[in-house]
């Protein structure tokens, strides 16, 4: 095969692979969105927060969580979302996740708005990204600014201050799952506190707080690309800290 043929067949096999991807990349949560059309659906139950029975499906909400059963605000998101129970709506469908549901943007049907972002508003959810899509600014925004204002899972506690983060090692390094991730923190009350310590996802721990320097190690918490630790009592926030 002479060099030139083998060159255009080269150019033509990388240029078809090009076009292939981008047209069939899959959308990965927090990832690039593609420009997908919104479409209506019913939803049939809301099952918490940031997870619906739809007429299409199961369907998990982009961009936030909400929180687990028992934890404070899991009943006014899962509320809220039932408001929309039986209800035709818009959304922008994109790929399952690994559990099987799909990951989607949800608009209200009357007033147009992003219901997703509504939970962020009224202090119902956290921000829940690995990147960046094209609703990332205003959904930040919403986020901070519910923080701000203390609404919600951000009210502050009677304690708030207490505790002081010394340090948070989420890098294990070149292997992951070593519990070589490592949060150091100060209580500086004078007294023990009850606390609740979570990620931005689920991963959830209980924990009493001595008078003094905390130090605990974990495995497979922390993610290298960002993260947030939210640290709260029975009574609000304590502490929230998030990287990079």
């Amino acid at each position: 095969m002479g060099v030139v043929k083998f060159l255009v067949i080269l150019l033509l096999v990388l240029v078809s692979g090009f076009f292939y991807y981008q047209f069939t990349e899959p959308y990965i949560m927090g990832g690039t969105v593609k420009d997908i059309e919104k479409q209506n659906i019913t939803i049939l139950r809301a099952v918490d927060g940031d997870t619906v029975d739809s007429s299409i499906g199961k369907i998990r909400l982009l961009g936030i969580n909400t929180p687990e059963k028992k934890q404070p605000y899991y009943q006014e998101a899962k509320d809220f979302m039932e408001n929309y129970e039986n209800k035709t709506i818009a959304a922008e469908v994109h790929e399952k996740d690994k559990y099987g549901r799909y990951l989607a943007y949800i608009f209200d049907s009357e007033s147009g708005e992003l219901v997703n972002k509504k939970q962020l508003e009224l202090g119902y959810a956290n921000l829940y990204y690995y990147g960046e899509d094209k609703y990332y600014a205003e959904m930040k925004k919403a986020d901070e600014d519910a923080r701000a204002g203390g609404i919600g899972i951000w009210k502050k506690s009677r304690d708030f201050g207490c505790i002081e983060l010394i340090n948070l090692q989420w890098n294990e390094g070149k292997e992951r799952c070593v519990n070589a991730e490592q949060l150091v923190l100060n209580n500086k009350c004078e007294k023990t506190l009850n606390v609740i310590i979570k990620d931005s996802a689920n991963h959830i721990e209980d924990e009493n707080l001595s008078y003094g320097l905390f130090v605990k190690n974990y495995s497979c918490v922390w993610n290298d690309d960002g993260d947030a630790i939210t640290i709260r009592d029975e009574s609000g926030l304590l502490l929230y800290y998030s990287y990079p």
